[in-house]
């Protein structure tokens, strides 16, 4: 039988041969050169591993003995050599595949390059793979973290945002597994109950500016239900927040949360009932809820689109279009840009109409382009009042629209012809102003039945859509903008980014990963 040890091998340890200028070869060389393996196929029998007097090591079987394996390695050394010296630039390794082996070249940088990362790699060599989540619902989270905290931009399409990948961070070291930073468990709830909607979000922080949602509800309640007219919440429709809120409060029950904020809107403040329907919130849940005015709504929107706004943007107006109001607010961005984005907030205003007054008061199933082009007239007027200088727009795309509501992401949902809403694909799309004019008139041409049947409409908000397309085209009016961007987040999502950056959260982290780091 052939001895398996035989010829040449390349030092792993002790003195390199490529370090001796004099080419002397080393005392183990020379002695693994004129020595045979007396029982090299007997597991249990032992070699000499040096020169004479050297103690011998022991010889096991090739399944998974790192000695051995080890030696399997060196025997490439006799291939390269063709049964001499090993040039020292032209070391091979080789690689146990069962109990075959295959030899292949390696250069000198990537043998260094392997010593230096030789605690991240297996026996083999073999770089260790990326630990899976260990549960459907873990990948599902790790996605939220892109798609609502990442600008569209740095995703490149929805594959980029996938199990929220660290080289999304400008620090990430590639090398590092997505492992290595462990974040601490501080999980943040903020709740938001509006006209239309209650929505929650329980998130966790990561990377600075960033948060992995951990759970989220969302549910439309009509809060603001013939609000307009009686100037009062139904029992109907506090009924249907009030069940919608008891799912909320068993979520937050369930979690440890270290700090939340539980906010109502315009419909809570418009209706002279609304401070008697948030104690009994707090009788049947036991969630206290506070009433926001109009500039806190405002600047929250902001705050939650801020990674939606590119460095090279110097002019924006951002719209939310809600259900009992819609927030208007103009940010100028100077030379030098402040951490939080609604510190740029010049002229802001709270029109008191949104997608469900404006419907009850003109009618939201037979919508004709008369109807409509009367919603436009009304919210116009409105804005006529709004004291705000006029932009300048240039053509090197400094300024831009930004929408953060229902109406938006519908709009964007329906340019896209999807076949269900996917919000990964929405938040953060562009529309140029002919797309969204070419939109306006296919959902005004469709009659009440058609747009119930469009997937990113539904029965739900049939009625509500046009009205809120009466609002957009208003303050495209007052501020043309040749491309308007679409963001599906809004107000949790400023909740969220204020309450962890208050804390200091994300510069905790920064800190921690750099002790790691070194």
């Amino acid at each position: 039988m052939e001895d398996p040890e035989g010829g040449a091998k390349p030092q792993f340890d002790g003195a390199s041969a490529a370090g001796r200028k004099d080419g002397k070869k080393s005392r183990r060389r020379k002695g693994k050169r004129g020595g045979q393996s007396r029982n090299a196929a007997h597991p249990a029998s032992h070699e000499p591993s040096g020169g004479a007097g050297q103690p011998a090591r022991p010889m096991e079987d090739a399944a998974g003995n790192p000695a051995r394996k080890r030696k399997r390695r060196r025997r490439g050394g006799h291939s390269a050599a063709q049964g001499g010296s090993p040039h020292p630039h032209a070391m091979e390794q080789t690689q146990a595949v069962g109990n075959a082996a295959r030899s292949e070249g390696e250069s000198a940088p990537s043998r260094r390059n392997r010593r230096k990362h030789r605690g991240k790699r297996g026996l083999q060599g073999r770089p260790l793979t990326a630990a899976k989540p260990s549960s459907p619902q873990q990948e599902s989270r790790a996605e939220e973290t892109a798609r609502i905290s990442v600008p569209r931009e740095t995703q490149n399409g929805a594959a980029a945002g996938r199990k929220g990948r660290q080289d999304s961070h400008p620090g990430f070291q590639g090398d590092r597994q997505a492992g290595d930073y462990t974040w601490p468990e501080e999980l943040y709830a903020a709740l938001d109950l509006g006209t239309n909607n209650c929505r929650l979000l329980i998130a966790q922080p990561t990377r600075p500016g960033q948060f992995r949602v951990v759970d989220a509800f969302s549910r439309i309640v009509r809060l603001g239900e013939g609000l307009a007219a009686s100037g009062r919440l139904s029992d109907e429709a506090m009924e249907r927040a009030i069940e919608a809120l008891r799912i909320c409060a068993s979520k937050l029950r369930n979690r440890e949360i270290r700090r939340m904020r539980l906010i109502a809107t315009e419909a809570c403040r418009q209706a002279v009932n609304g401070e008697e329907f948030l104690s009994r919130v707090v009788a049947e849940t036991g969630l206290e809820l506070e009433i926001i005015d109009r500039e806190t709504e405002a600047r929250l929107a902001v705050s939650g689109c801020s990674s939606l706004v590119g460095r090279e943007t110097r002019s924006v107006v951002l719209f939310d279009i809600g259900g009992g109001s819609s927030e208007i607010a103009v940010i100028r961005i100077g030379d030098n840009r402040f951490s939080r984005l609604a510190n740029h907030i010049t002229h802001w205003t709270s029109l008191p109409v949104g997608v469900v007054t404006l419907s009850e008061r003109h009618g939201g199933r037979d919508v004709t382009p008369e109807v409509f082009e009367g919603m436009v007239r009304e919210v116009e007027g409105m804005l006529v009042s709004f004291d705000c200088p006029e932009i300048e727009i240039a053509q090197t795309g400094d300024f831009h629209l930004i929408g953060t509501s229902g109406t938006v992401t519908t709009l964007a949902g329906v340019h896209l012809d999807l076949p269900r809403y996917d919000r990964r694909r929405v938040d953060g799309i562009w529309l140029s102003d002919d797309e969204v004019s070419a939109m306006q008139a296919k959902l005004l041409s469709w009659d009440f039945e058609s747009r119930a049947a469009n997937p990113c409409i539904g029965p739900d908000r049939a009625d509500l859509v046009l009205a809120g397309c009466a609002i957009l085209e208003a303050i495209r009016r007052r501020w043309p903008s040749p491309r308007m961007r679409v963001a599906d987040r809004g107000l949790r999502e400023g909740l969220l980014t204020d309450m962890m950056a208050d804390d200091g959260v994300w510069r905790r982290n920064r800190n921690r990963r750099g002790q790691r780091a070194r």
